[in-house]
C-alpha cells in the first residue's frame, strides 16, 4: 500500500521553530512527504502546482492564502494541515462550500497548541496583577522599603475567586482546565456556548454585564471578528470591582481602548495586555504611564515547549485524516464565520 502524499509548504525556520526533529523525520518516514526546499514561502501559484496528485497539504506562518487551484489540482486531498494558529486567511467561504464540505476536507488549525501557552500567560497576568507584584517590586527598588502601605496585601486573589472569561475559546477552555482545584467559580460569557457545553465544562453562563458584576476577575478570550469589535466598552468597565485584575490575551480590538484608558486612570483596577488595537501602542500611549498597566508585546502564545507541541499535534492530525478518524483541531466548516 503506498503511502499518502504530502506537500509541506512551510521553510526551514518555521520548521526548527515548531517540530523535533524526531517528530518531523517521524513525519516524512510515515508520508510521501514533498519538502519546500526553495529557501523561501512558495507562492499562491506555486502551492496550487506543487500539490498536483497530494492526498495532504502542510502550511504554516508565513504560508499564503490558497488558490482554486489547490482543489482541482488534487481532488483527492484529504487534509489541509495548518502547523500555525489562525486559518481564516487560507481559504474562503466558496472554497469551504465547493471543495472542502462536498469532498470532507479537513481543514486543521494547532491552534490547540498554542492555546496552552496563551492560557499560561493568562493565568500568569491573573496571579501577577491580583497581587500587584509590579507594584511591590517597583515601590522596593525606588524607595528600598520593603512593603508599602499603600498596596494591599490580603485581596480576593485568584484561588477561591469567580473568574469571568469572555468566549469560551480554545483558550479559556484550557485556562479552566489548568485552574481545576483552584475552588474558582467560573462565569462564561459567549453567545454560542449550549446550556449542555456549559455543563460539561463545569461553568455558570451569564451576560455579559451580569459577568463584570459579579466576577472578582475578568479574562477575555473572544476572537477578532465584527460583532465582538469593542465588545467591552464602559457599561461593562465601571461594573468591575475595585481590586479586580482584567486581562485580555485575544485580541484589542474587543476592547474600547478609550474606555480601557478612563477606567485604569482611577487607578481601582489592575489591566495586564498582552494585545492592543493597533499594535504596537502609539508613542507616549497612556499606557505608559499608567503602573497599574502591565503591557506584553503579543508574546502570549510564545513558549518552546509550547511551540514543539504544534508539530506534535499537525503530525497526529495527518494520521487521524488518512485513517479516517475525527481530528482533533478540525476547523468547524459549519461554523466559519465565528472562526478566529
Amino acid at each position: 500500500m503506498s503511502k499518502p502524499k504530502v506537500l509541506y509548504v512551510p521553510t526551514e525556520g518555521h520548521t526548527q521553530r515548531v517540530f523535533r526533529e524526531a517528530t518531523f523525520a517521524r513525519m516524512c518516514e510515515e508520508f510521501e512527504v514533498t519538502v519546500n526546499d526553495t529557501g523561501a514561502e512558495l507562492d499562491t501559484d506555486e502551492v496550487a502546482r506543487w500539490v498536483a496528485g497530494c492526498d495532504g497539504l502542510v502550511t504554516g506562518w508565513g504560508s499564503r492564502a490558497l488558490a482554486e487551484e489547490v482543489f482541482v489540482n488534487a481532488p483527492d486531498l484529504k487534509i489541509i494541515a495548518h502547523s500555525a494558529g489562525s486559518v481564516r486567511f487560507l481559504v474562503t467561504r466558496e472554497m469551504i462550500d465547493r471543495y472542502l464540505l462536498p469532498r470532507g476536507v479537513v481543514l486543521f488549525s494547532a491552534n490547540v497548541a498554542i492555546a496552552r501557552n496563551v492560557a499560561e500567560s493568562a493565568i500568569g497576568m491573573l496571579i501577577m496583577a491580583s497581587r500587584r507584584w509590579i507594584d511591590h517590586n517597583a515601590h522596593y527598588h525606588q524607595t528600598g522599603r520593603w512593603r508599602s502601605p499603600d498596596i494591599p496585601v490580603n485581596g480576593q486573589y485568584l484561588r477561591g475567586c469567580k473568574l469571568g472569561l469572555i468566549s469560551a475559546s480554545a483558550v479559556a477552555r484550557e485556562v479552566i482546565r489548568l485552574l481545576q482545584g483552584w475552588d474558582i467559580e467560573f462565569l462564561v460569557y459567549d453567545p454560542y456556548l449550549s446550556d449542555e457545553a456549559a455543563a460539561r465544562l463545569g461553568v455558570r453562563k451569564v451576560e455579559l454585564n451580569q459577568l463584570f458584576e459579579e466576577a472578582d476577575h475578568v479574562s477575555v478570550h473572544a476572537p477578532k471578528l465584527p460583532e465582538t469589535d469593542n465588545l467591552i466598552g464602559r457599561e461593562q468597565l465601571r461594573r468591575l470591582r475595585d481590586g479586580a485584575a482584567f486581562v485580555n490575551t485575544a485580541r484589542g480590538s474587543v476592547i474600547d481602548e478609550q474606555a480601557l484608558i478612563e477606567e485604569a486612570q482611577t487607578g481601582r483596577i489592575q489591566v495586564a495586555l498582552d494585545v492592543t488595537e493597533p499594535e504596537p501602542p502609539a508613542p507616549d500611549h497612556p499606557f505608559q504611564h499608567l503602573p497599574n498597566v502591565i503591557i506584553s508585546p503579543h508574546t502570549a502564545g510564545a513558549g518552546h515547549f509550547g511551540y514543539l507541541q504544534i508539530g506534535e499535534t499537525t503530525l497526529q492530525a495527518l494520521r487521524d485524516a488518512f485513517a479516517g478518524r475525527p481530528v482533533t483541531g478540525a476547523a468547524p466548516l459549519d461554523r466559519w464565520e465565528q472562526l478566529a
